[in-house]
């Protein structure tokens, strides 16, 4: 993933947008842990696969998962990113392939998938830190503490891309270390035994999938962010490639470490439960360790997925998708009113348990991923000739071949869905096919103004006039 050829777009150029300084694009190394924490922020969260199905289902999906879901939505989001690098990201995608109204479909379940996402870090944030301190693990102090995170955060978000990415680093940093220092301590207690636990008849199949697509998916989240990347043709595969070693890593050794130098109690084994490990294993100041690791890191979720969400919508209504007033960008360059729209989703969704919120987000992404492997065929199709300054090193069957494993995976997290979940899910996929007619009718009557930005490019017009042979990057 991390080679790019060294050719120049083909109907897509970068965009340099006139109100961005160069210095506010995102460089590479912040990009990675931006993608770190778009897709993980460490394995906080992952406890509930060892609840659900035991010490070696939960490393072996860990381990398989990642093949089947991780590396192709990884490998497909480098192609279309470097494409289309633009705010809007996997809406043009979706839009080019099979027009606006699909477009804005996919642009609406993913947004709201990303806003329902972000409701669960307070949460997490919590359920860290109700060991240490009891007060805020319900009533009035729970609220308060949702509601002053949530303004904090989001401010941070208002900032700048530059201040955001620059605090994941210091984040990830923080929030790794306690783990490596975890699996040192707990190797003289390491029995190898305890990660072969495995009980077929008691597997909670729909928590145990739900957990793994929740703690590994997102990766397509990035291309929302293409318009604030610096040299994205070649800074994005690279970002992506690196977060995917960090991220499956992140997971697999304090699994390894935590299941295998204590003995097995799979009811204890929820979200927050690494917390006690630590504490087992290496005493009060490491569990301390872990729960402010634990804050840290949902403080780099909670911002890393809210500039995907706001910078979205702004790309949608650089599209004409929205209206203009989204388009509306801070003296900082961040999308003041996307953000503000995004921190109200969140905290109108935090009422929602862990449980609850990974169910609902999780059916409402499906929706979109199987619009985004459809857009990613018909576009090879579409456009073959088209330059791709990074391409998945498959043909058009290949490329089928390796969406196949996903969306028969998709299927099944469906199929496992509750029918509360369900429904409340299709009540949300019916508000999205209204909304986008109702949209049109408003820019029709002029109620709200919408424009199209002139700096993005038409990819219709140059790519059909494009006759140069597609090029090829290899892994």
């Amino acid at each position: 993933m991390a080679e790019c050829n060294g050719g120049d777009y083909v109907g897509i150029n970068e965009v340099t947008l006139p109100r961005l300084d160069r210095t506010n694009k995102v460089s590479l190394i912040p990009l990675i842990f931006l993608i770190f924490y778009e897709v993980s922020g460490g394995p906080f969260g992952v406890e509930d696969s060892v609840g659900a199905a035991g010490p070696f289902l939960a490393l072996l999906g860990f381990v398989v998962f990642p093949l089947i879901w991780s590396v192709p939505e990884a490998l497909i989001t480098a192609e279309m990113s470097t494409m289309f690098p633009e705010n809007a990201g996997y809406v043009v995608w979706v839009s080019t392939a099979l027009g606006p109204y699909w477009g804005f479909q996919q642009g609406w379940m993913k947004w709201l998938s990303g806003v329902i996402d972000n409701a669960l870090y307070p949460i997490l944030f919590l359920d860290y830190l109700k060991s240490g301190i009891p007060a805020v693990a319900s009533g009035i102090p729970r609220v308060a503490a949702v509601l002053v995170l949530t303004v904090v955060l989001t401010y941070m978000n208002y900032r700048g891309m530059t201040i955001v990415g620059w605090v994941a680093i210091l984040l990830g940093v923080f929030s790794i270390l306690p783990f490596i220092v975890m699996g040192f301590i707990s190797i003289p207690k390491i029995q190898p035994s305890r990660w072969l636990v495995v009980d077929l008849h008691d597997v909670d199949w729909s928590l145990y999938l739900n957990t793994l697509f929740w703690n590994l998916n997102y990766w397509d989240s990035v291309s929302t962010l293409a318009g604030e990347v610096h040299n994205p043709k070649k800074n994005l595969p690279k970002a992506l490639l690196y977060a995917l070693i960090m991220v499956v890593l992140g997971y697999i050794f304090p699994l390894l470490a935590g299941t295998g130098a204590i003995p097995l109690q799979r009811d204890s084994w929820t979200d927050g439960y690494f917390s006690d490990i630590a504490k087992i294993l290496g005493g009060v100041w490491l569990r301390w360790w872990i729960q402010a690791a634990a804050a840290m890191s949902n403080m780099g979720l909670f911002m890393a997925e809210m500039s995907c969400d706001s910078f979205q919508l702004l790309g949608m209504a650089e599209r004409g998708m929205l209206p203009a007033f989204l388009a509306k960008r801070s003296r900082h360059g961040t999308p003041l009113i996307g953000i503000l729209f995004s921190a109200s989703g969140v905290l109108l969704l935090s009422w929602l348990s862990f449980q609850e919120i990974i169910a609902a987000e999780n059916f409402l992404y499906c929706f979109g991923m199987i619009l985004e492997f459809i857009a990613f065929i018909r576009i090879r199709i579409k456009y073959p000739a088209a330059s791709r300054p990074y391409k998945v090193p498959l043909g058009t069957a290949g490329s089928i071949l390796m969406c196949i494993p996903p969306t028969a995976l998709i299927c099944v997290v469906l199929a496992l869905s509750s029918l509360k979940t369900f429904l409340v899910s299709m009540v949300a996929v019916i508000i999205g096919l209204v909304l986008q007619p109702c949209l049109k009718r408003v820019e029709k009557k002029k109620l709200l103004k919408f424009s199209t930005s002139s700096d993005l490019p038409d990819f219709d017009g140059v790519a059909n006039n494009n006759t140069q042979p597609a090029e090829s990057s290899a892994l």
